[in-house]
């Protein structure tokens, strides 16, 4: 069964980077297409971020594009996400998840496709 452990989160100030790391256990992140998602109080799921099995190919929700990237090292079974120039809006906890697919390009953005969450990393954007 495959396990997910998000990590990097913390509080900083607007205009800051922060990197997020997600450690894939039980599975091969060469196997998954893996997506990053986030929540805030009282508001929907929203997509941040995907990236394909193959690694080739990448998707970004409207409001983090040009700011955040995906990117994965399979090595290590790790998903990261970059951010940078970080706004009080992007305040949220941070999930990543994974998608057991046969289809190397598939960047799926809906939440309900995946199969697997981590339980989460709390970013904190002051302004």
């Amino acid at each position: 069964q495959v396990q997910l452990v998000e990590s990097g989160g913390g509080l900083v100030q607007a205009g800051a980077s922060l990197r997020l790391a997600c450690k894939i256990s039980g599975g091969t992140s060469g196997d998954y297409a893996m997506g990053w998602f986030r929540q805030a109080p009282g508001k929907e799921r929203e997509f941040v971020a995907a990236i394909s099995w193959g690694g080739r190919r990448t998707e970004y929700g409207d409001s983090v594009k040009d700011r955040f990237t995906i990117s994965k090292d399979d090595g290590k079974n790790m998903v990261y996400l970059e951010m940078n120039s970080l706004k009080p809006e992007d305040t949220a906890a941070y999930y990543c998840a994974t998608k057991l697919t046969i289809f190397k390009s598939w960047v799926p953005r809906l939440g309900s496709v995946y199969d697997a969450w981590g339980q989460g990393t709390q970013v904190t954007v002051s302004s």
